[in-house]
């Protein structure tokens, strides 16, 4: 926590935002979903729309699904009376609660533990996911819910009691807010602190975003825009570390492919088609949801925003994930064409034993009277 000498802060208006991102499919149509979601009985209870913020060019733009809910309790808070679900064409699900901040900063700490690995939460928000897809099916290709969620959480304030710059924030009250973007109880060393606020990018003099690989923070009257690109990015990650799952399974198959062929003296040409054409799916569907994932956000004209996404991207590692799942794509494509060749050379010993049969065949008629050398 923060010195004894250090003056408490307290938060005059925020919102904190837990984020909960699923893969449930391999791609969703966002209009029909949107046609069977605005045919609901309780139209009233349920409410959607398509909005970007203004520098945000998605595509296509994500469907955004507002459900109401009973608040859940969170030790001394409390979460809001409705949750966001949002929908993208590439077969993600982010499912966003709100809760009100007020307060001193410190108590953000019993919230940050209290978020931690939430089951209460996590229940919740797969029942807010499974309720939808039930009512979305037609409008869903290949609807799976993956077994994994990629959770975080942003604290966004507003306005502080008594006026606080930012650098005074992001030193004096440094120790308080690694601790918070952590979940951590215990007094960190300089070393984690310094780590916990080390990527942060500030537009004004007045506002700051810190992120960090469990939560980022933010001071900001309207970040909107800067909250947008945090929850994109955590989608991204979600869908590179499915993706990277997927190809670990297609590897280790494709692996079992080849060696099982490798120990089989003769195969016919079905066995290997069938191993060929579950690979070649297996990199078309891969392909299609990394170009999916990584071309649905364009940033225009805003480059702090690209900034932001910039510094997002470091501190969750996504290009270090791109550069695996790129990999991993290479190495099921070698085994493809191992397999190819494999049975290529297969079929061309085939022929050249059906040639020596009936070479010696037409011999050993040669000499049988009636044969065909008579």
């Amino acid at each position: 926590m923060a010195h004894r000498s250090t003056p408490p802060l307290s938060i005059a208006s925020g919102t904190c935002y837990s984020l909960f991102a699923y893969d449930i499919a391999q791609a969703i149509d966002l209009d029909e979903a949107e046609r069977h979601i605005g045919a609901l009985k309780y139209r009233e209870a349920l409410k959607h729309r398509r909005r970007a913020p203004k520098y945000f060019a998605y595509h296509p733009a994500p469907l955004r699904v507002t459900q109401d809910i009973e608040p859940i309790g969170l030790g001394r808070y409390r979460t809001g009376a409705s949750v966001d679900l949002v929908l993208y064409d590439f077969g993600a699900v982010l499912v966003v609660y709100t809760i009100a901040l007020t307060g001193s900063l410190s108590n953000l700490l019993m919230l940050s533990n209290a978020l931690y690995d939430n089951v209460l939460l996590l229940s919740n928000a797969r029942k807010q996911v499974e309720d939808l897809l039930a009512v979305i099916h037609s409008a869903v290709f290949k609807a799976d819910i993956a077994d994994f969620v990629e959770d975080y959480t942003i604290f966004q304030i507003e306005a502080f009691t008594t006026a606080c710059d930012v650098y005074a924030l992001c030193t004096t009250y440094a120790q308080e807010i690694a601790q918070i973007l952590r979940a951590e109880d215990q007094v960190l060393s300089p070393q984690e602190v310094g780590d916990a606020l080390a990527y942060r990018i500030s537009y004004g003099a007045d506002d700051v975003t810190i992120v960090d690989w469990n939560a980022a923070l933010m001071v900001d009257r309207e970040g909107d825009d800067v909250r947008a690109v945090l929850e994109f990015a955590n989608v991204e990650l979600l869908e590179m570390r499915y993706l990277d799952q997927r190809l670990d399974d297609a590897l280790d198959r494709s692996y079992d492919a080849l060696s099982k062929q490798r120990r089989t003296i003769l195969r016919l040409p079905v066995s290997y088609r069938a191993d060929l054409q579950r690979i070649a799916q297996m990199q078309v569907d891969s392909a299609v949801l990394f170009e999916g994932v990584n071309n649905a956000l364009k940033l225009l004209g805003d480059q702090y925003l690209s900034r932001v996404y910039r510094l997002v991207s470091q501190r969750f590692h996504l290009a270090e994930w791109d550069a695996g799942i790129l990999r991993k794509l290479q190495t099921l494509e070698s085994i493809y064409e191992k397999i190819s060749d494999q049975a290529s050379n297969q079929r061309m010993e085939v022929l050249e034993w059906i040639i020596i049969v009936l070479i010696a065949l037409s011999i050993v008629l040669s000499f049988i009277p009636g044969g065909l050398g008579h």
